[in-house]
């Protein structure tokens, strides 16, 4: 009988019995691709690892974040200020990389790691051998429907929306930019401006999900 799950050593949500299920049947046959997106702050980057948690070790956990670019091109590009937005990502890259992922004759493929504490994508971090069946990847922008980032829905075998209330959702970020630095003010000013902003792009994206998850 398959049961709810959380995370371990996480005060999140439990993941629903009837998600989980879903999960490990994409990952009991060949390789699948599950996207996970929703708006900055929505809960996508913990029900990912807790997933690939679960899953272990049918699953690997690929997010888009790797494909942040790096702060001296968004300092040339004059980008550094909205880091975060959708122009600030090697997108690209990000829909070469799942291309290569979904043929698992293309071997043991690395994929990038973004470190919150350096705020740096690091290359080749994260193995993802043909073997594993089910690569998770979460992000905020698998759904938008606009330049490179428009071939990202058809290599998903499923995309699902991430949401929780706002009041929530925008608690959370201020939580996480206080963590890696920011002092309070600061972060609250980066999560209702540069954060909000890109809340709003990834919401108008949520009708090409194939499911809405509430947390």
């Amino acid at each position: 009988m398959t049961t709810s799950f959380r995370l371990a050593g996480s005060a999140g949500p439990e993941i629903p019995a009837d998600l989980l299920a879903h999960a490990r049947a994409l990952a009991s046959g060949p390789r699948r691709i599950l996207g996970l997106t929703g708006a900055p702050g929505a809960g996508k980057s913990t029900l990912a690892a807790a997933l690939v948690e679960a899953l272990a070790p049918n699953a690997v956990l690929v997010p888009m974040d790797g494909f942040h670019l790096a702060n001296a091109e968004l300092l040339r590009l004059g980008r550094r200020d909205r880091k975060g937005a959708v122009d600030t990502f090697d997108a690209a890259g990000y829909v070469a990389l799942l291309r290569r992922l979904r043929d698992p004759a293309d071997g043991l493929v690395y994929a990038p790691h973004f470190a919150r504490e350096i705020e740096e994508p690091i290359a080749c971090a994260i193995p993802v051998p043909a073997a594993v069946p089910l690569v998770v990847t979460e992000g905020n922008y698998l759904l938008v429907d606009d330049g490179p980032w428009a071939a990202v829905r058809e290599l998903l075998d499923e995309a699902w929306y991430v949401e929780v209330t706002e009041d929530v959702r925008l608690e959370r970020l201020v939580a996480r930019h206080v963590a890696f630095g920011k002092d309070p003010e600061a972060a609250w000013a980066w999560s209702h401006g540069t954060d909000q902003r890109n809340a709003e792009v990834v919401a108008a994206t949520r009708d090409r999900a194939h499911r809405i998850v509430r947390l």
